[in-house]
């Protein structure tokens, strides 16, 4: 791995929701499909998507 890549937000919980979000790492099924393809500057992109999303989704915050 060089330093341009960027580490998958994998988690191994692949469970899409109705909206094809992933229940583990919170990318949609399209992001999931791109990942591999992308380049280092759209898969961080990706990642803040996913964040947010994730942030969104649970009303629970622990620190």
């Amino acid at each position: 791995m060089n330093s341009n890549d960027v580490p998958s937000p994998c988690v191994s919980i692949c469970v899409l929701d109705d909206e094809d979000i992933c229940q583990g790492c919170f990318r949609s099924a399209e992001e999931i499909t791109e990942w591999f393809m992308e380049t280092p500057e759209r898969k961080q992109e990706i990642l803040e998507k996913a964040i947010a999303r994730r942030k969104e989704s649970s009303p629970i915050r622990l620190g």
